[in-house]
């Protein structure tokens, strides 16, 4: 077992992680921004080292800087929870090239399933369906017009380096085409210093559905089943859920199949998400893979009675899967609640929390970092809590989800909470009937 482990992150996934330590028995080391000296990942772990100013180029994404907090604490584990430089080829590298043991993927496969298009020739290859559209990088307007006499309109233009939505363009028709194409490469240089692009067939109603999966280093690979992920805004989730309420013991079959042979085909090791669009007709396409813990991980560890963080440690000190296909028993539900005015278009409200209390109760979690006093940063990402509700049914889980909402009290700043309040009144939301346009369709903002 490690006997301590860095925590190259901030927030409710720093919390996370150290609770897993916690109960493994394994020492933790916080590194936090000047903005984050008083939050609780820090109060909570074994030792802290400040790692630089608020901006998270001098701080979360310094490398640097986090090797040196490794070095200085004696670690010999580095943990990067999700976003930062979770997914950073250079980083597992340099912090193999130290001495400490990354906890996730080697350089070579975070490089790969990285870039998108990289990732979706992987996945054809391996006999997984990918959504028709450029079998690279699209350099020239006229491969761009090549490849859309295949895909037809409406298409997508995604950035290569992409996520968030950022250097993604929908173009309706061609004479968008060169607009849009332009458009995406500098949103995409601008965000990820790197303006390629490919592109795809854009999937009519699309419901987003992603499989958790794991691999280790003996050649074992499984997935724990979906999670619905379809309410998003700009591309971004906001409620997910296991199972989703569209699948059949066929397309979980098919779809769970394809996942594992992605994971086998490129030797995956640890936890990842394969990713896909599922059309109207049920067909479903590969988007892309994660190489990481996901946000919404709790969802699946509440469906399933898994701890998926454990998991990842035991399966970077090179210890096999457990044997098995595991079932979920229980139907969960995850709402985000951000630091957002969500009436004027999601607008991140930072600032102090001046009240604050926590629904309870059975099947109910909140994984959190905030506290009354807290002051939420204009720094990072505005999520403040995941809220997840679990019972033996999904109407029985939404019901649960409604009175969890009812009591959850934040003043000081706007929160998605009232958003969350209405979707679990809306009707089509409650039937299952929805994708990811439902934000756009749908007058959320009413009574239901």
């Amino acid at each position: 077992m490690f006997s301590k482990i860095l925590i190259a992150n901030r927030g409710e996934i720093a919390l996370r992680i150290i609770r897993a330590c916690r109960e493994l028995r394994i020492k933790t080391v916080a590194v936090f921004s000047e903005a984050d000296r008083d939050s609780l990942h820090v109060r909570f772990a074994d030792e802290a080292v400040c790692i630089g100013p608020a901006p998270s180029r001098e701080s979360y994404l310094n490398i640097s800087r986090i090797i040196a907090a490794a070095t200085i604490t004696n670690a010999d584990a580095i943990h990067p929870g999700y976003g930062f430089l979770s997914e950073n080829a250079d980083f597992a590298e340099i912090c193999a090239a130290n001495g400490f043991t990354f906890i996730g993927p080697a350089p070579g496969m975070l490089a790969a399933m990285g870039d998108k298009a990289v990732a979706k020739d992987t996945m054809r290859n391996a006999g997984v369906p990918v959504v028709p559209g450029s079998k690279g990088v699209v350099h020239t307007m006229e491969q761009l017009h090549e490849i859309t006499e295949e895909t037809g309109y409406p298409l997508l233009i995604k950035a290569v380096a992409g996520g968030g939505g950022r250097g993604m363009r929908l173009v309706q028709s061609k004479d968008q085409l060169e607009k849009m194409y332009s458009m995406a490469r500098a949103e995409a240089e601008t965000a990820f210093n790197n303006s390629e692009v490919y592109v795809e067939k854009f999937v009519e109603e699309p419901r987003h559905i992603e499989f958790q999966v794991f691999g280790d280093t003996h050649g074992n690979a499984v997935h724990y089943n979906e999670r619905e992920c379809s309410i998003q805004r700009r591309h971004q989730k906001l409620i997910e859920e296991s199972p989703s309420p569209i699948m059949t013991p066929e397309l979980r079959a098919k779809m769970g199949a394809a996942a594992v042979k992605g994971v086998k085909a490129v030797n995956y090791v640890g936890a990842g998400t394969i990713e896909f669009l599922v059309d109207k007709h049920r067909d479903f396409y590969f988007m892309e893979m994660n190489t990481r813990i996901q946000v919404e991980h709790c969802v699946t560890e509440e469906s399933h009675g898994l701890d998926l963080i454990k998991q990842q440690i035991y399966v970077a000190l090179g210890e096999k899967l457990p044997k098995g296909q595991i079932k979920p028993f229980q139907h969960a539900i995850e709402c985000r609640i951000n630091a957002e005015d969500v009436f004027h278009d999601f607008r991140p409200t930072p600032g102090t929390i001046s009240a604050l209390h926590f629904p309870g109760g059975r099947g109910v979690r909140v994984d959190s970092h905030i506290y009354q006093g807290y002051t939420v940063p204009p720094t990072y990402d505005s999520m403040l809590a995941k809220l997840i509700c679990s019972a033996p049914t999904r109407l029985e889980a939404l019901n649960k989800m409604r009175a969890a909402l009812d009591e959850f009290i934040i003043e000081g700043i706007p929160t998605t909470i009232p958003f969350h309040q209405r979707m679990m009144e809306q009707p089509d939301f409650i039937s299952g009937k929805f994708d990811t346009t439902f934000l756009e369709t749908h007058d959320w903002k009413g009574e239901g």
